[in-house]
Protein backbone atom coordinates (compact mmCIF):
# COMPACT_ATOMS: atom_id res chain seq x y z
CA UNK A 1 0.00 0.00 0.00
CA UNK A 2 1.63 3.21 -1.19
CA UNK A 3 1.05 6.19 -3.45
CA UNK A 4 3.95 8.54 -4.39
CA UNK A 5 7.38 8.14 -6.01
CA UNK A 6 8.89 7.41 -2.61
CA UNK A 7 7.14 4.04 -2.45
CA UNK A 8 8.04 2.77 -5.95
CA UNK A 9 11.54 1.43 -5.11
CA UNK A 10 10.05 -0.61 -2.27
CA UNK A 11 7.42 -2.14 -4.57
CA UNK A 12 10.15 -3.02 -7.08
CA UNK A 13 12.32 -4.54 -4.35
CA UNK A 14 9.49 -6.71 -3.03
CA UNK A 15 8.82 -8.06 -6.51
CA UNK A 16 12.52 -8.59 -7.24
CA UNK A 17 12.93 -10.51 -3.97
CA UNK A 18 10.37 -13.03 -5.20
CA UNK A 19 7.52 -12.23 -2.84
CA UNK A 20 4.04 -12.84 -4.20
CA UNK A 21 2.16 -9.55 -4.42
CA UNK A 22 -1.53 -10.37 -4.20
CA UNK A 23 -2.66 -6.74 -4.41
CA UNK A 24 -1.19 -3.26 -4.79
CA UNK A 25 -3.23 -0.50 -3.17
CA UNK A 26 -2.80 3.18 -4.07
CA UNK A 27 -4.88 6.31 -3.79
CA UNK A 28 -7.25 7.14 -6.68
CA UNK A 29 -6.14 8.94 -9.83
CA UNK A 30 -6.28 12.72 -9.54
CA UNK A 31 -6.41 15.63 -12.00
CA UNK A 32 -2.99 17.15 -12.61
CA UNK A 33 -1.31 19.76 -14.79
CA UNK A 34 -2.83 22.73 -16.55
CA UNK A 35 -5.27 20.55 -18.43
CA UNK A 36 -6.38 18.82 -15.22
CA UNK A 37 -6.23 15.44 -16.89
CA UNK A 38 -6.59 12.44 -14.60
CA UNK A 39 -3.19 11.04 -13.65
CA UNK A 40 -2.39 7.81 -11.86
CA UNK A 41 -0.15 8.09 -8.80
CA UNK A 42 3.34 6.62 -9.31
CA UNK A 43 2.65 3.40 -7.40
CA UNK A 44 -0.48 2.68 -9.42
CA UNK A 45 1.35 3.38 -12.67
CA UNK A 46 4.19 1.07 -11.66
CA UNK A 47 1.77 -1.70 -10.63
CA UNK A 48 0.21 -1.57 -14.09
CA UNK A 49 3.65 -1.79 -15.71
CA UNK A 50 4.40 -4.87 -13.62
CA UNK A 51 0.94 -6.29 -14.41
CA UNK A 52 0.11 -6.62 -10.72
CA UNK A 53 -3.46 -6.60 -9.35
CA UNK A 54 -4.34 -3.05 -8.34
CA UNK A 55 -6.97 -1.35 -6.18
CA UNK A 56 -7.48 2.40 -5.76
CA UNK A 57 -10.34 2.58 -3.27
CA UNK A 58 -12.00 5.85 -2.35
CA UNK A 59 -13.30 4.37 0.91
CA UNK A 60 -11.50 2.06 3.33
CA UNK A 61 -14.35 1.42 5.76
CA UNK A 62 -17.24 0.82 3.37
CA UNK A 63 -17.92 -0.37 -0.17
CA UNK A 64 -16.32 -3.39 -1.82
CA UNK A 65 -12.70 -2.80 -0.84
CA UNK A 66 -12.66 -3.94 2.83
CA UNK A 67 -14.20 -7.30 1.91
CA UNK A 68 -11.78 -7.76 -0.98
CA UNK A 69 -8.81 -6.90 1.24
CA UNK A 70 -9.84 -9.23 4.08
CA UNK A 71 -10.65 -11.99 1.61
CA UNK A 72 -7.08 -12.02 0.35
CA UNK A 73 -5.94 -13.72 3.58
CA UNK A 74 -2.54 -12.15 3.03
CA UNK A 75 0.49 -12.93 5.19
CA UNK A 76 1.42 -9.25 5.56
CA UNK A 77 0.58 -5.82 4.24
CA UNK A 78 3.44 -3.41 3.53
CA UNK A 79 2.46 0.23 3.92
CA UNK A 80 4.74 3.04 2.74
CA UNK A 81 3.61 6.62 2.15
CA UNK A 82 0.06 5.52 1.41
CA UNK A 83 -1.32 8.78 2.78
CA UNK A 84 -4.41 7.46 4.57
CA UNK A 85 -5.16 6.07 8.01
CA UNK A 86 -6.05 2.36 7.96
CA UNK A 87 -9.02 1.21 10.04
CA UNK A 88 -8.27 -1.38 12.69
CA UNK A 89 -10.01 -4.15 10.73
CA UNK A 90 -7.53 -3.74 7.89
CA UNK A 91 -4.58 -3.55 10.28
CA UNK A 92 -5.52 -6.84 11.90
CA UNK A 93 -6.47 -8.81 8.79
CA UNK A 94 -3.06 -10.06 7.52
CA UNK A 95 -1.47 -12.99 9.36
CA UNK A 96 1.52 -10.91 10.48
CA UNK A 97 -0.32 -7.58 10.50
CA UNK A 98 0.80 -4.48 8.64
CA UNK A 99 4.43 -3.39 8.34
CA UNK A 100 4.96 0.32 7.83
CA UNK A 101 8.14 1.69 6.24
CA UNK A 102 8.75 5.13 7.77
CA UNK A 103 11.32 7.74 6.71
CA UNK A 104 12.78 8.56 10.12
CA UNK A 105 14.37 6.92 13.12
CA UNK A 106 11.32 6.46 15.29
CA UNK A 107 10.24 7.74 17.76
CA UNK A 108 11.83 10.90 16.29
CA UNK A 109 9.65 12.51 13.64
CA UNK A 110 6.44 10.59 13.76
CA UNK A 111 3.91 12.01 11.33
CA UNK A 112 3.48 13.26 7.81
CA UNK A 113 6.70 15.04 6.79
CA UNK A 114 9.69 13.48 8.58
CA UNK A 115 12.21 14.23 5.83
CA UNK A 116 11.54 17.96 5.89
CA UNK A 117 11.41 18.03 9.69
CA UNK A 118 14.81 16.37 10.07
CA UNK A 119 16.54 18.87 7.78
CA UNK A 120 14.86 21.92 9.28
CA UNK A 121 15.76 20.83 12.81
CA UNK A 122 19.42 20.43 11.84
CA UNK A 123 19.54 16.72 12.65
CA UNK A 124 22.96 15.25 11.81
CA UNK A 125 21.45 11.87 10.91
CA UNK A 126 18.14 10.40 9.90
CA UNK A 127 17.12 7.08 8.45
CA UNK A 128 14.39 4.57 7.74
CA UNK A 129 12.69 2.03 9.96
CA UNK A 130 10.02 -0.61 9.71
CA UNK A 131 7.34 -0.85 12.38
CA UNK A 132 4.39 -3.09 13.10
CA UNK A 133 1.44 -0.77 12.68
CA UNK A 134 -0.95 0.08 15.48
CA UNK A 135 -4.17 2.14 15.40
CA UNK A 136 -2.24 5.16 16.76
CA UNK A 137 0.07 6.94 14.33
CA UNK A 138 3.68 5.72 14.07
CA UNK A 139 3.75 4.24 17.57
CA UNK A 140 4.32 0.58 16.69
CA UNK A 141 7.31 -1.55 17.70
CA UNK A 142 10.29 -1.41 15.32
CA UNK A 143 11.66 -4.35 13.32
CA UNK A 144 14.66 -2.79 11.59
CA UNK A 145 16.24 0.62 11.11
CA UNK A 146 19.14 2.03 9.14
CA UNK A 147 20.82 5.42 9.35
CA UNK A 148 22.15 7.94 6.86
CA UNK A 149 23.92 11.25 7.56
CA UNK A 150 22.31 14.52 6.52
CA UNK A 151 24.89 16.45 4.52
CA UNK A 152 25.25 20.22 4.72
CA UNK A 153 23.97 20.54 1.15
CA UNK A 154 21.15 17.97 1.39
CA UNK A 155 17.69 19.20 0.56
CA UNK A 156 14.38 17.37 0.85
CA UNK A 157 14.70 16.16 -2.72
CA UNK A 158 18.14 14.55 -2.37
CA UNK A 159 17.32 13.07 1.03
CA UNK A 160 13.99 11.77 -0.29
CA UNK A 161 15.75 9.80 -3.03
CA UNK A 162 18.34 8.34 -0.67
CA UNK A 163 15.75 7.31 1.90
CA UNK A 164 13.53 5.79 -0.79
CA UNK A 165 16.40 3.46 -1.75
CA UNK A 166 17.10 2.61 1.89
CA UNK A 167 13.39 1.93 2.43
CA UNK A 168 13.46 -0.80 -0.17
CA UNK A 169 16.43 -2.49 1.50
CA UNK A 170 14.97 -2.32 5.01
CA UNK A 171 11.58 -3.56 3.86
CA UNK A 172 12.97 -6.66 2.14
CA UNK A 173 15.14 -7.42 5.17
CA UNK A 174 12.07 -7.18 7.40
CA UNK A 175 9.98 -9.45 5.20
CA UNK A 176 12.78 -12.04 5.17
CA UNK A 177 12.72 -12.25 8.98
CA UNK A 178 8.99 -11.88 9.49
CA UNK A 179 7.71 -14.45 11.95
CA UNK A 180 11.15 -15.10 13.44
CA UNK A 181 12.10 -11.59 14.63
CA UNK A 182 10.09 -9.76 17.28
CA UNK A 183 9.88 -5.97 16.89
CA UNK A 184 11.21 -3.78 19.70
CA UNK A 185 8.86 -1.28 21.40
CA UNK A 186 9.69 2.37 20.77
CA UNK A 187 11.19 4.43 23.55
CA UNK A 188 8.97 6.88 25.40
CA UNK A 189 11.83 9.39 25.23
CA UNK A 190 12.73 11.51 22.20
CA UNK A 191 9.27 11.59 20.63
CA UNK A 192 8.85 14.42 18.09
CA UNK A 193 6.17 15.13 15.50
CA UNK A 194 6.46 16.15 11.86
CA UNK A 195 3.26 17.85 10.79
CA UNK A 196 2.01 18.29 7.24
CA UNK A 197 3.67 21.09 5.30
CA UNK A 198 2.03 23.94 3.42
CA UNK A 199 3.20 26.69 1.07
CA UNK A 200 3.37 29.09 4.01
CA UNK A 201 6.14 27.01 5.60
CA UNK A 202 8.56 28.19 2.92
CA UNK A 203 8.18 31.93 3.54
CA UNK A 204 11.50 33.34 4.76
CA UNK A 205 11.74 35.68 7.74
CA UNK A 206 15.03 37.58 7.58
CA UNK A 207 15.00 38.11 11.35
CA UNK A 208 15.83 34.43 11.85
CA UNK A 209 19.49 33.31 12.00
CA UNK A 210 21.04 32.59 8.59
CA UNK A 211 21.74 28.97 9.49
CA UNK A 212 18.05 28.41 10.30
CA UNK A 213 16.90 30.03 7.05
CA UNK A 214 19.36 27.86 5.10
CA UNK A 215 17.91 24.75 6.73
CA UNK A 216 14.37 25.99 6.05
CA UNK A 217 15.08 26.50 2.35
CA UNK A 218 16.73 23.09 2.01
CA UNK A 219 13.95 21.39 4.01
CA UNK A 220 11.29 22.74 1.67
CA UNK A 221 13.11 22.19 -1.63
CA UNK A 222 11.65 21.21 -4.05
CA UNK A 223 8.26 22.09 -2.51
CA UNK A 224 7.15 24.63 -1.49
CA UNK A 225 10.65 26.06 -1.69
CA UNK A 226 12.07 28.97 0.26
CA UNK A 227 10.44 32.16 -0.92
CA UNK A 228 9.73 35.84 -0.32
CA UNK A 229 6.64 37.83 -1.30
CA UNK A 230 7.48 39.69 -4.54
CA UNK A 231 5.76 41.72 -7.23
CA UNK A 232 3.53 39.15 -8.94
CA UNK A 233 4.20 36.06 -6.86
CA UNK A 234 6.88 34.43 -4.75
CA UNK A 235 10.56 35.19 -5.24
CA UNK A 236 12.09 31.72 -4.90
CA UNK A 237 15.42 31.34 -3.15
CA UNK A 238 16.78 28.31 -4.97
CA UNK A 239 20.27 28.12 -3.47
CA UNK A 240 21.80 30.03 -0.58
CA UNK A 241 25.06 29.97 1.37
CA UNK A 242 25.58 31.07 4.98
CA UNK A 243 28.26 33.79 5.14
CA UNK A 244 29.56 36.26 7.75
CA UNK A 245 27.78 39.59 7.80
CA UNK A 246 25.71 41.92 9.91
CA UNK A 247 23.03 44.51 9.41
CA UNK A 248 19.32 45.04 9.83
CA UNK A 249 17.30 41.94 8.99
CA UNK A 250 16.69 41.86 5.23
CA UNK A 251 19.30 44.55 4.49
CA UNK A 252 21.23 44.15 1.24
CA UNK A 253 24.90 44.01 2.23
CA UNK A 254 26.26 43.41 -1.26
CA UNK A 255 24.88 43.05 -4.77
CA UNK A 256 27.88 41.25 -6.32
CA UNK A 257 27.51 38.68 -4.88
CA UNK A 258 24.02 39.29 -3.54
CA UNK A 259 24.19 39.07 0.25
CA UNK A 260 21.41 39.79 2.71
CA UNK A 261 21.63 40.28 6.47
CA UNK A 262 19.73 37.92 8.75
CA UNK A 263 19.05 37.88 12.46
CA UNK A 264 22.51 36.38 12.85
CA UNK A 265 25.09 36.34 10.03
CA UNK A 266 23.97 36.66 6.40
CA UNK A 267 22.96 34.66 3.36
CA UNK A 268 24.51 34.80 -0.07
CA UNK A 269 21.75 34.23 -2.62
CA UNK A 270 23.48 32.10 -5.21
CA UNK A 271 20.41 31.26 -7.30
CA UNK A 272 16.99 32.93 -7.28
CA UNK A 273 13.89 32.83 -9.45
CA UNK A 274 11.52 35.75 -9.88
CA UNK A 275 7.84 35.07 -10.70
CA UNK A 276 7.48 33.91 -14.30
CA UNK A 277 11.24 34.00 -14.90
CA UNK A 278 13.99 31.43 -15.16
CA UNK A 279 16.45 30.95 -12.28
CA UNK A 280 19.39 33.37 -12.36
CA UNK A 281 22.34 34.21 -10.14
CA UNK A 282 21.72 36.52 -7.23
CA UNK A 283 23.97 39.11 -8.88
CA UNK A 284 21.95 39.09 -12.11
CA UNK A 285 18.73 39.34 -10.15
CA UNK A 286 20.10 42.27 -8.11
CA UNK A 287 21.04 44.10 -11.30
CA UNK A 288 17.67 43.48 -12.93
CA UNK A 289 15.73 44.45 -9.81
CA UNK A 290 18.00 47.48 -9.26
CA UNK A 291 18.76 46.52 -5.70
CA UNK A 292 21.05 48.82 -3.75
CA UNK A 293 23.35 48.21 -0.83
CA UNK A 294 21.59 49.37 2.32
CA UNK A 295 18.13 48.72 0.90
CA UNK A 296 15.81 45.89 1.95
CA UNK A 297 15.17 42.73 0.00
CA UNK A 298 11.45 42.65 0.54
CA UNK A 299 8.25 43.50 -1.28
CA UNK A 300 4.86 44.40 0.10
CA UNK A 301 2.13 45.56 -2.27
Amino acid sequence: MGTPDFAVPTLDAIVSAGHEVVLVVAQPDKPAGRGKKMRAPPVAARARELELPLAQPRALRSGPFPERYVGLEADVAVVIAYGRILPERLLDSPKFGCVNVHASLLPRWRGAAPIQAAIRAGDPITGVCTQRMEPSLDTGPVYHSTETPIAADDDAGSLHDRLAALSAEVCVRTLTELGTREPVPQSDDGITWASKISKADGEVDWSNPAVEIDRQIRAFTPWPGGWLPWKKGPLKLKKVVVVPGSGAAGEVLSTNPLRVACGTDALELALVQAPGKRPVSGTDFANGARLEVGGKLTWRS
